[in-house]
C-alpha cells in the first residue's frame, strides 16, 4: 500500500520541477532616465566625509584672505594629520577633502608655479607639504582623499587673463600626478571680486560661465583620474544643495537639467535644493556645512561648535534625504582638530550608532499587495534581505503599491529607512508610512522623494506591523531596502 503513495509523491515533485523550469522569466523594469554612473553610485554609498579648511586664514582670523597675506603667517605649532585621521574615522566619515588652495591663493604644497605657498612659510623651515601629509595619511588609513582648488585667486596678478587658466591647470596637474588617487575635485561659485592681484588691489570681474573653459579643464583631469567626482554649483557629477545650513530639500530629486544652471548664477538655490523630477541629467546633491559658524578656525568660535544633537539633525536632513554630507572640521592654529570639535564629533557618532544599532526589519516577513510577474525575483522579501542588488517591483504601468512588514512582536519604533534601486533611475514621488495600532492603520509619516536613501524620524510608537505605501511614482516603483529601528 505504501508504493503508490511514494510514486504519486515522486510524480508530483517531477511535475513541480518541470513547471519551475518552464516558468517564463520576468524581465526587469526598463530604466527611467537619467540613471547614475558607476562613480556616482560609489559616491552615494560613501554617504559622509570631512572637509578641511586650513590656510593663512587660520592665522589671520579671516574667512576670505585678500591675497596679500605674508607666507610667514602660516606656522602651525604642532600639526598632526594623524590626529585628523583618527578623529575623522572615529566619527564615521569616509574621506577628507582638503582646501589645497583657497581664494587667497596660498598653496598647501610647494607648487613650482608660485611663491605664495608653504615653501616660503616658517613651518618646517619651508620644507613642509600639508597636501602630501594628508594624502599619504588618508591612503594609509583607508580614507579617500579629495582636493579643493579655488578657481578664484586673489593673489595672482594675471587672474582674469588667459594665462591664469594655464596656471590653474598646471596646479591641477601637480596635485593629480603627485597625490592621487583623488576621489573628488571640489570647486565653488566664488569667482571674481576685489583682491590683491599682485599689487593691483582692484576689483576684477569674470564671466564664470565661459572664463574657465571648464569642459577642457575637467576633461584633462578625467584623463588623469578616470573615476573622479566633480563637484560645483552645477556639477557635472554632483551639485551644491543650495545652502550651507546642512539640509537637502525634503523633496530631493537627483535629476536636474544642467543647461538651466551654472556656477555663479544667482537665484538658483531653490532649484539646487530640490532638483527636478523631469531633469535631463543625474546630478545628486552634496550638503556642505561647517561644524562651526565659520569655515576656518577662529578661537572666538570655540564655544559655538555644533552639538552632537545638532549634527545628528544635519545627518537626518542630508544623508537622510538622499544626499551626501561633507562636514567641515577646521584645524586650529596648532594644526590639530580642537578638543571641542572632537568631543562633539564623537558624541554625534554615538547618537548615530545607538539610533541605528538594531534593524528590526532584517529578514522580517513582508507581504505586498502586488509584485512583478508574481516572480520571486521581485518579491516583497527583497526589501528586508539586506542585499542592495535585490528589490521589490510592480508590473509595468503599476505605479502604486504597499508593503507590510511583520515584526513578530510589539516593538518600539523610532526611525524608518527607505531606499530605491536607483541603478534604474529615481522614481518615487510620494509615499506614506503607517503602523498597526488599536486594530487599525495609523499614519506616522509621509513624504515625497526617496532616492538613494530616506530616513524618517517619527514619534516613538509601539507596534508589530509597519506599512509602506507608494502612492505615486514616475514609473514602476523599485524598493531595494526597508529598515526599521
Amino acid at each position: 500500500m505504501k508504493k503508490p503513495y511514494f510514486l504519486i509523491l515522486f510524480l508530483m515533485c517531477v511535475l513541480q520541477v518541470i513547471a519551475d523550469n518552464n516558468e517564463k522569466p520576468v524581465t526587469q523594469p526598463a530604466p527611467v532616465l537619467p540613471v547614475p554612473t558607476d562613480r556616482q553610485l560609489a559616491w552615494h554609498e560613501m554617504e559622509q566625509y570631512a572637509f578641511i579648511h586650513f590656510t593663512t586664514n587660520t592665522f589671520t582670523g579671516k574667512e576670505w584672505g585678500f591675497g596679500d597675506e605674508s607666507e610667514a603667517v602660516f606656522n602651525p605649532t604642532a600639526l598632526d594629520v594623524n590626529q585628523w585621521i583618527k578623529v575623522v574615522k572615529a566619527a564615521g566619515l569616509k574621506a577628507i577633502v582638503l582646501t589645497c588652495k583657497h581664494h587667497d591663493g596660498f598653496c598647501l604644497w610647494p607648487s613650482q608655479y608660485t611663491e605664495h605657498s608653504v615653501k616660503n612659510s616658517k613651518w618646517q623651515g619651508g620644507k613642509g607639504n600639508v597636501v602630501k601629509e594628508v594624502a599619504d595619511a588618508c591612503h594609509k588609513n583607508g580614507l579617500k582623499f579629495g582636493v579643493y582648488l579655488s578657481p578664484w585667486d586673489r593673489n595672482r596678478s594675471d587672474y582674469g587673463s588667459p594665462s591664469y587658466i594655464e596656471y590653474y591647470r598646471n596646479q591641477l596637474k601637480e596635485l593629480f600626478t603627485a597625490y592621487g588617487p583623488v576621489f573628488e575635485m571640489w570647486f565653488d561659485g566664488a569667482n571674481g571680486g576685489d583682491g590683491y592681484y599682485g599689487g593691483a588691489r582692484e576689483k576684477r570681474k569674470i564671466n564664470a560661465a565661459t572664463y574657465y573653459n571648464w569642459p577642457t579643464t575637467l576633461s584633462m583631469v578625467r584623463k588623469m583620474e578616470p573615476n573622479i567626482i566633480f563637484f560645483s554649483d552645477a556639477g557635472p557629477d554632483i551639485r551644491w544643495c543650495g545652502n550651507e545650513g546642512g539640509h537637502a530639500g525634503e523633496t530631493n530629486w537627483s535629476p536636474i537639467s544642467t543647461d538651466s544652471i551654472y556656477a555663479g548664477k544667482s537665484g538658483i538655490e531653490s532649484l539646487l535644493n530640490s532638483g527636478q523630477e523631469d531633469g535631463k541629467n543625474y546630478v545628486p546633491a552634496e550638503v556642505d556645512v561647517s561644524i562651526r559658524p565659520g569655515w576656518f578656525y577662529h578661537a572666538e568660535e570655540d564655544a559655538k561648535v555644533k552639538t552632537p544633537e545638532q549634527l545628528f539633525e544635519i545627518y537626518l536632513s542630508s544623508v537622510g534625504r538622499g544626499s551626501n554630507l561633507i562636514l567641515n572640521i577646521p584645524p586650529d592654529r596648532r594644526g590639530i582638530l580642537h578638543e571641542n570639535d572632537v568631543k562633539s564629533l564623537l558624541g554625534w557618532r554615538k547618537i548615530i550608532d545607538e539610533a541605528f544599532k538594531t534593524n528590526l526589519a532584517l529578514n522580517a516577513k513582508v507581504q505586498a499587495d502586488t509584485y512583478r510577474g508574481n516572480s520571486k525575483q521581485f518579491a516583497a522579501s527583497n526589501v528586508t534581505d539586506n542585499n542592495k542588488e535585490t528589490y521589490w517591483a510592480t508590473n509595468d504601468n503599476v505605479t502604486t503599491g504597499n508593503l507590510v512588514i511583520e515584526l513578530g512582536s510589539l516593538k518600539t519604533i523610532k526611525y524608518i529607512t527607505l531606499q530605491e534601486y536607483i541603478k534604474l533611475g529615481q522614481r518615487v514621488k510620494n509615499f506614506t508610512i503607517s503602523v498597526w495600532k488599536n486594530n487599525m492603520w495609523e499614519v506616522v509619516s509621509n513624504g515625497t522623494t526617496i532616492g538613494y536613501k530616506r530616513i524618517l524620524k517619527i514619534e516613538p510608537v509601539i507596534s508589530q506591523k509597519v506599512k509602506v505605501e507608494i502612492t505615486s511614482s514616475r514609473a514602476t516603483p523599485l524598493i531595494s531596502n526597508i529598515q526599521i529601528f
